[in-house]
This record gives structure tokens, sequence and C-alpha cells, in this order.
């Protein structure tokens, strides 16, 4: 996982990944000053080594001599072996209120120069888009530019975050498009997707998986990533009941093409209070692989880089090898072919797998009997303090759960009850035969249900513990127990930047729920 080390933990903005040649390059922003584009590589997608930096702001008096914003890298369709940057710049003879989007280029994708051209920088058009920052919300909204480009149909589009020029202000929130009809002209035409809900769709990226076309984009109201769909580019673009493809705290995704796989990159964010001083830290998840269902749904799988981390495989198939946690009299663990059968008919009991685990994939296929409750424990010491994944399986809910005594008890604040994350999953007709799967590596949680990442979380609360299963008033069978230890690597040649931070002086330091960001876009 890629983090910052340095004076600030929040310095990670929004991120773009290209793979070229075996190598994946990854572009972020530095917050919170915005003055310079950073650049990373890596072999296998998780760890990173810094190298030069992309493109700094430009000297005073330029266009994008304020502010560098969210950036999309892609090869260029008329020139073989250059690379093309289109980013957002802001200007601070406007005091950064209006956006503008410019180009820079690349032979090696190391050494960036800017587009003399004067097609650029790109500003929008007023035919369908607010274009003056006495319009709507007092400032221009053109950013987070991404380039679409399809060889077989030869559609060249470049798409933004944008606003629409009419109906509620704070609805007007659209994907716009401007299409390349020769190298480097460009015509604006009407928004791609007017949701007319949100203030804004941040982080737009479009590509076609299977028989459909996809749209992705961040939503600043709720903190996630969310997708619609299309039959072809013209659309209409529409959404399942659940169209968010990852929960709150995930945010400005990238689809990056490696091979014939799509992977999403992201940053995770959360709000720290250290020493009394609030800050958001950020930092890059590994990816997770875009996948469809049968009905033609977006998902999320758990990347296969993982596999290079894993150790032998250990299989658990005697309730002899597992312990319980709690001694509720009312619980049994029981065997037989195989498959390890944990009640607790009254109350809660949790049943643990042998050993104490850090950095682990756990995988299990898992079967319900019963109206109550099931779960997983991770990283559990023997007073139970740790992290509860919950399970509602007939509703398509999970929900992780940071849970322990507190250190300091003071009456009614003896223990801690944080929600980490909540996510949801295809709902179940039967609680029978689901496989699960939880990877913690560092301080990233990672829980998938019948092959969908469902949970996706950066805490550093507990690092190792107990592993296991939990029931509450209900029988949980399981079977296939797998328990795999994952190496830690450090980042090539740079270790500090592979994020694996321990637990911090606990009086000086404790999380707070990330809250939506209403102030105008600083493109976090």
């Amino acid at each position: 996982m890629y983090a910052s080390h340095g004076f600030l933990r929040s310095d990670i903005g929004d991120v773009d990944v290209v793979y070229h040649d075996g190598e994946y390059h990854l572009f972020h922003l530095v917050l919170p000053n915005h003055d310079f584009i950073a650049h990373a590589v890596s072999r296998d997608g998780m760890t990173w080594r810094r190298v030069q930096n992309a493109l700094f702001v430009d000297d005073p008096g330029a266009w994008d001599d304020d502010m560098l914003w969210t950036m999309h890298v892609s090869a260029d369709p008329d020139v073989p072996g250059r690379w093309r940057m289109f980013y957002t710049g802001l200007s601070r003879h406007e005091y950064g209120r209006v956006q503008r989007v410019g180009l820079a280029v690349s032979d090696d994708l190391y050494t960036w120069t800017r587009s003399e051209d004067p097609a650029y920088p790109l500003e929008v058009s007023g035919q369908w888009y607010e274009c003056s920052s006495d319009e709507g919300r007092n400032w221009v909204s053109f950013r987070d530019p991404f380039f679409y480009h399809d060889p077989d149909t030869g559609d060249r589009l470049l798409l933004a975050a944008a606003r629409v020029n009419e109906g509620p202000v704070i609805r007007r929130g659209c994907v716009s498009v401007t299409r390349e009809t020769a190298a480097d002209q460009w015509q604006f035409e009407p928004p791609l997707y007017r949701p007319g809900l949100y203030d804004d769709v941040e982080v737009p990226n479009l590509f076609k998986l299977d028989d459909k076309v996809y749209l992705i984009g961040s939503i600043r109201e709720d903190v996630k990533i969310h997708y619609w769909y299309a039959d072809d580019i013209g659309g209409p673009f529409m959404n399942f009941a659940d169209n968010v493809l990852l929960p709150k705290g995930n945010y400005a995704a990238r689809v990056c093409k490696a091979g014939d796989r799509y992977l999403l990159f992201n940053f995770f964010q959360r709000k720290e209070v250290i020493y009394g001083r609030e800050v958001i830290a950020r930092m890059l998840p590994p990816p997770k692989e875009l996948i469809t269902d049968r009905r033609g749904r977006l998902m999320l799988k758990s990347f296969s880089g993982f596999d290079a981390l894993a150790g032998r495989a250990v299989q658990v198939t005697r309730s002899t090898e597992m312990t319980q946690l709690y001694g509720n009299p009312n619980a049994t663990l029981t065997c037989g072919e195989d498959a390890v059968t944990m009640s607790c008919p009254s109350g809660f009991e949790a049943f643990l797998l042998p050993g104490q685990h850090e950095d682990f994939r756990l995988r299990a296929r898992i079967s319900l009997d019963g109206q109550g409750k099931c779960g997983l424990v991770l990283r559990v010491n023997e007073d139970g303090d740790g992290y509860y994944l919950a399970l509602d399986l007939w509703k398509g809910y999970a929900q992780l759960r940071r849970w322990g005594a507190n250190p300091r008890p003071e009456f009614e604040h003896a223990f801690r009850y944080e929600t980490l994350q909540a996510g949801n999953f295809v709902p179940l007709f039967q609680a029978t035969d689901i496989d699960v799967e939880v990877v913690t590596h560092g301080s990233y949680i990672e829980f998938s249900l019948n092959g969908q990442v469902t949970l996706c979380v950066v805490d550093d609360g507990y690092c190792d513990g107990h592993v296991g299963f939990y029931a509450e008033s209900a029988t949980v069978r399981a079977e296939d127990i797998f328990i795999e230890k994952l190496d830690r690597r450090l980042a090539e040649e740079e270790p500090v930047y592979t994020a694996t931070r321990h637990n911090p002086p606990d009086p000086q330091f404790h999380l707070v729920d990330v809250q939506p960001q209403l102030e105008p876009p600083s493109d976090t």
C-alpha cells in the first residue's frame, strides 16, 4: 500500500495509473498545495518507488500558476510511442475559481512537457455548461479529464466533471463531453450523463466490458464510488438499484487496463485527530479487478497480486484445532466430513482458528442455520478486543467494527465501539455454500463474499491476533477453511513509501468518521 510518511499524512490526492511494458505508472496529486503531480512506478501494483515528478505549476502569470488538479494519462492515438496527459489547472489571477484542462506530452512517461498548441488550455463551453464564475456555485467546474478512445469506431472523447447551466444549483453536476474531431481539435457536445441529482460527478471513467459501456464517477455527497451503464456510448446511462462500487471512504477511482484486465485504483481517506489536530489521511490501497455478473452488474474481485505474497495454505478441518473465545456454555464445536460446525443457540460465541495472525488471507465456505447472526472476528486478543465483521446474509449487508476496551476507562467510556465501514453485496436466496475471503495486509483490510469485494478499509487499530468465526443464536457450518500468511514486501528501493503504520500513542490519537466535504471542490 502506498502512503505518505512525510510531514503531512494527507498529501496523496487523486490518482491515475497506466500499465506499460510490465510496469505500473502511478501519477497523483500532492495535497494540500496541489503544486505538482508526483510519479511512482511498480512492478506488482502494490509496492511503489517514487521517481521524478511529472509536472509542476507553471510560472506566475500562466493559466496554471496556482494549482494542478486531476490528470489522465493515455497513449496518443496519432503519434505512436507518445503519451498525453490531460490535466486540470487553476490560475492565481482568478483566485482559482475557473478550472481549465491543459495538455502535457511525453515519449517515455517520465519526462513531461507542456503542449504549446494554441488549442490548450481547453475552456468549457457555455452552450450546455456553466462557464462563468457568476453562475451557479460561483466557480467554473471543468476538471478531472478522462480521454476515451475507441479505435473500432474512431470515437475520441474527453470527459470531465462539469455542471449544466440550468436547474437547481446543487443538482447541476454532470459528465461533460468534448469530441476530438482531428488531432488537438475539440468540439463540445451535450453532457454524456446528467443525473439531475448531485452537485458534481467527479473523476469520470468510461470503458467497455463484455457487452456494455460503463461510466464510473465519485459523488461528494456520500463519499462513495458509483457507476452507470449503457448499451453503447450514446447512452442513455442507467443504474441498478445498488450502483455503489466501493463504500464510503473510497474515492476518486481510476480504471487501468493491464493486459486483458481492467483494474480499479483509488485512494482511501479517513479523518484522524492527532494531538488535538484533525487531519485527513489518504493512502492508495491495492487495486481490484473489475468484472460483471450475469445481469451485467459491475463488481470488484480481489487483486490476484496477493497470490505472489501468499505462503503455503494451512487447512483447518477438525474442531479440536479450534477454541472458543468467551466460553459460552451454550456453544458447541463439532466436526464431520472436513467441515466444522459452530453452534451458539443462546448468546454470543467466537470460534478461533489456531495461531496468531498479522498479515493473512482467509478463505472458507460457510452456511448459516437459524434466524440469528454470524460473522468473523479478526486480530482479536484474549479479551475479544479486535475487529468484528458482521454479516446479514439475507439483506446483503456487511459491516466492519473496531471493538475493544478503552485503556483509560471512565464511566460510560469504558469501551470503544466504532463502525469503520458498511457495504452491500448481492442478497442471498439461501444462506448456504457462501464463499468468504478476508485479506489483511498491514493496515489494509478487505472482505469479499462470493468473489465480490464488499468492504475495503484502512485502519491500524489492531495489528495482529486471533482469527475466526462467530455465531449469535445461530449455527455456522464452515468447510474448505484455508489461511495463508502474506509476505509484507518493502517498496522497491524506498521502504518509506510502503505504509504499515502501527498504533500511535493511544491518548493522543483517535479516528473520526469521514464526512462529505461541502466547501468548493479542491480535488481531494
